[in-house]
């Protein structure tokens, strides 16, 4: 049997060390959402990055995470704290054993300011989508 996995690292700046600390507690609060999800995702983990003047939030997953859970996260730091401009994630999906269609991945962008996704990507079932329309006008 296969164990599949969703992996990303990424950052986001909110400013400052006390959005930093209030970041934290929004996580917190989304952890405890997600712990009630039947079945609740796999979320993230989250650290206040010290070498970026303490205003830098590190998101990442722990084995596999929900880059959904990400942006929700990130969309609520950006209203909280009134931050601006563009942010992405880009994330890797990989399986434990080797697996046709086991493997992809995607990003996603959104605007800060509003939230709303500006683009995203995802390269789950695309190959064999493209594969299938080729086969289709042969």
């Amino acid at each position: 049997m296969a164990d599949y996995y969703t992996q990303f690292s990424c950052l986001l700046d909110v400013g400052t060390p006390e959005n930093a600390a209030r970041a934290l507690e929004l996580y917190t609060a989304l952890s405890q959402q997600n712990a009630t999800e039947d079945p609740p995702s796999d979320g993230f983990v989250l650290s206040i990055q010290p070498e970026h003047g303490g205003t830098v939030l590190w998101m990442r997953d722990e084995g596999t995470g929900d880059p959904a859970h990400v942006l929700q996260f990130v969309r609520t730091c950006a209203a909280a704290f009134g931050l601006t401009g563009r942010w992405g994630l880009q994330f890797a999906t990989t399986c434990s054993r080797p697996r046709v269609d086991g493997f992809g991945g995607g990003a996603h962008v959104i605007d800060l300011a509003t939230g709303e996704t500006v683009d995203w990507i995802s390269t789950d079932g695309w190959l064999s989508a493209l594969l299938t329309e080729g086969a289709s006008h042969a």
